[in-house]
């Protein structure tokens, strides 16, 4: 019976090592808050938010919308006694990269603690480490949540208000068809409004904060474990190991490349440019959420928006352009070439990551058939995580953000953006994409002699065990060629030699046969085997003689 850190192989469950268990839910949500509240300070403080209010709470804010948590804005604007200022705005946007760089730490201290808990871990252990990890993240957002809340004061000159036409007086007569007097009066108030102090407050709300971060946190820890090809799972879930662990972490492999291309690119853009710092962080806050809009994009799936004031200086060109001119009409690549044609690359550069997921997924996945068979199951696989992948990245890119400050019924500063994806595009061209690619990449490495190449040990098809044979995770290679005794002495006979390389031929009697070496851990009842018998030599009676009854 083998034993060790996971129990006994004779099917007794193993108990759960609660300090084990706390301290590494501990040690992962930890590094993932450093990580997140890092990541959004620096971003924050790139971009001068903290020259308008405090950077702690934005930070905690920031880190909320993150992981999924809402935020609610609000402000009221009142210049010189115009009550009826208000300023309007919502926002519905996650920072994917703050979300990103939580979910990386959080999974590899996660991932890390399972491997050290042995070769196999039973369910029992894996729900109470998972169930930590969970209850720790939701308790620790609850208190960014408690922080989360500032009022931030903004001079009206800031918003844009001293651009608005005719703010010191309104062109084209205006002036004179307004009733009452206000012709005369709206150009000063307006002017004074430019001088005006705008407090704009927001604030995290709690209910809905915990529960976008609890469905964060498991998203994670589940796709984490799906990708994860060398970390062990209950022996109940052991064809993961085989059938989705390849498809999902080839899959996760390009579109985290895909976001390290994208940084990049931002890297790229800030040579030359007036405002680099401007760049760096909105890279850091949001490269994931750009990245993973030309993704589905570049896969032809439409998407739907408007973009109205100044947001349209967030979004890249021609996007900006098309969102401007036409809302009415969904956004694919076609109606982008109209306006650059450059937008073609993109498709080009998503189709090639896809086809380099196939090949990943084909050189991961162990042959078990023939190519054509192997082509198929791997188009499968990757097809069907494809169709779950793509929808759910157009959900965590949805964006709506709209900020709007009225004064007596005029609009006089006004910005919009709503963008979104078609869910229903997505998990159909998702299965497509998916499925062509895998099939294409498995005929690929099938070519190359690459198939099955880099199969991870937990993912290699085993035999079953046979009496007498070592049971572990560790098995004996298939030897290259088959034993020679001539060149292997630990395969040689000792009563069995031959003559001609310098020992004398063995006597023409049968040689007995070698006693089998006594195993190893096995106690002192095992028979021991027979002594050699002497060897062939003169007859001669060895026997003693038998004593001589007189004494002599």
């Amino acid at each position: 019976m083998e034993t060790g850190r996971q129990g006994t192989r004779s099917g007794t469950a193993p108990a759960v090592r609660w300090g084990d268990v706390l301290l590494s839910a501990v040690a992962a949500v930890s590094w993932a808050f450093i990580g997140m509240a890092g990541v959004a300070a620096l971003g924050l403080h790139l971009l001068d938010a903290d020259a308008a209010g405090s950077l702690g709470p934005m930070t905690a804010a920031v880190v909320a919308l993150g992981v999924g948590g809402r935020v609610t804005p609000s402000g009221d604007v009142s210049a010189f006694g115009l009550d009826s200022a208000q300023a309007h705005t919502s926002i519905d946007v996650a920072p994917l990269g703050v979300g990103l760089v939580g979910a990386l730490l959080l999974s590899w201290f996660f991932l890390r603690s399972l491997r050290a808990a042995g070769v196999e871990i039973s369910a029992g252990e894996l729900l109470a480490r998972v169930g930590a990890v969970v209850l720790l993240f939701v308790a620790m957002l609850g208190g960014l949540a408690w922080a989360g809340h500032d009022i931030i004061t903004i001079d009206g000159s800031k918003l844009g208000l001293n651009d608005i036409p005719g703010a010191g007086s309104l062109p084209g007569g205006i002036a004179d068809k307004l009733p009452g007097g206000l012709g005369d009066a709206l150009p000063d108030r307006l002017g004074d409004l430019v001088r005006a102090e705008a407090r704009i407050g927001f604030t995290v709300q709690t209910g809905a904060t915990l529960l976008g971060g609890a469905a964060f946190v498991t998203g994670v820890l589940l796709i984490a474990l799906l990708a994860s090809r060398r970390t062990p799972l209950p022996p109940a879930l052991g064809a993961v190991h085989r059938v989705v662990r390849p498809a999902v972490s080839a899959l996760v492999t390009v579109l985290l490349v895909a976001v390290l291309a994208g940084l990049a690119a931002a890297a790229y853009a800030m040579i030359g440019d007036d405002h680099p710092k401007r760049i760096a962080g909105a890279a850091l806050l949001g490269a994931p959420n750009g990245v993973w809009i030309a993704v589905p994009l570049g896969l032809f799936v439409p998407w739907d928006g408007h973009a109205t004031g100044a947001l349209t200086k967030v979004l890249p060109h021609p996007l900006d352009d098309l969102l401007r001119v036409s809302a009415d009409r969904p956004v694919t690549p076609g109606r982008l070439a109209e306006l650059d044609s450059r937008v073609w690359l993109l498709a080009v550069a998503m189709a090639l990551m896809m086809l380099f997921a196939g090949v990943l997924t084909a050189v991961r996945s162990p042959v078990v058939r023939a190519p054509w068979g192997f082509a198929g199951r791997c188009a499968l696989r990757l097809g069907v995580v494809t169709a779950l992948a793509l929808p759910l990245l157009v959900w965590l890119t949805d964006i709506s953000a709209n900020a709007a400050l009225s004064v007596l019924g005029f609009d006089a500063f006004g910005a919009g953006l709503d963008l979104h994806g078609r869910l229903g595009m997505a998990l159909l061209l998702g299965a497509a994409w998916g499925a062509g690619a895998g099939a294409l990449g498995a005929l690929l490495a099938c070519a190359a002699r690459a198939a099955g190449s880099r199969v991870a040990p937990l993912a290699r098809p085993t035999a079953p065990e046979r009496p007498g044979e070592p049971t572990g995770p560790y098995r004996p290679s298939r030897p290259y060629r088959p034993a020679n005794p001539d060149t292997n002495p630990y395969l040689k006979n000792p009563y069995d030699r031959r003559a001609g390389n310098g020992v004398d031929a063995a006597p023409t009697v049968a040689s007995p046969v070698a006693p089998e070496p006594r195993p190893r851990g096995q106690g002192s009842d095992w028979p021991s085997p027979p002594p050699p018998p002497p060897p062939p030599g003169p007859t001669r009676d060895r026997r003693r003689p038998p004593p001589d009854p007189s004494g002599g």
